[in-house]
């Protein structure tokens, strides 16, 4: 059975290691938010650095994540004291599982908070794809398909919520979100 991954990425106001209020809230805030998703239904693993070091994104070792990568858009720092940005890579059993995890709970929260952290843009902060049971996405593919669905719009190989594909490239809709169609999951 394929299993759907989630590349999430942001461009942050200040950097990871700034001392500001705002980037402690993120970080305070994001800790308690990892613990509630990985104990959601549906989700399965997330890329995290063998080191665990905050900041050192470029440096640490992911492992079978492969080599951190970020979308050609990001113009800020790569060093720990200059890197400026968010990401997540993730694998979950389906997109309703995604869904509720993404837009219930503390998860919720720091979205709503969300313009206090991160700089607006106008590329898209997320991505869908399926992946065949067993492989494990990099942060290459992550960026790959971030940046496909930036310039082709929502299709099989990289899509949104509110425009999304079923593991055999039909279209598919979760119930309460996205255009209407025949097929709900």
């Amino acid at each position: 059975m394929p299993h759907l991954a989630l590349y999430t990425f942001g461009v942050l106001k200040s950097p990871l290691a700034a001392p500001a209020p705002l980037t402690r809230e993120f970080y305070d805030i994001g800790e308690a938010v990892y613990r509630q998703i990985s104990q959601h239904p549906g989700f399965l693993a997330r890329a995290e650095a063998a080191d665990g070091d905050r900041g050192a994104l470029f440096e640490a070792d992911w492992g079978a994540w492969g080599e951190f990568a970020v979308p050609t858009w990001y113009g800020k720092g790569h060093t720990p004291e200059t890197t400026a940005l968010a990401a997540t890579l993730s694998l979950w059993t389906d997109l309703r599982p995604a869904f509720d995890a993404v837009y219930t709970g503390l998860h919720r929260e720091a979205l709503n908070r969300r313009y206090d952290w991160f700089e607006r843009t106008r590329q898209p902060n997320y991505v869908f794809w399926w992946v065949a049971d067993g492989v494990i996405p990099t942060w290459q593919d992550g960026v790959s398909r971030l940046e496909h669905l930036h310039d082709h719009g929502s299709g099989p190989h990289a899509f949104h919520f509110h425009d999304s594909f079923a593991p055999d490239g039909t279209p598919t809709t979760i119930k309460g979100i996205g255009p209407k169609s025949g097929q709900i999951r």
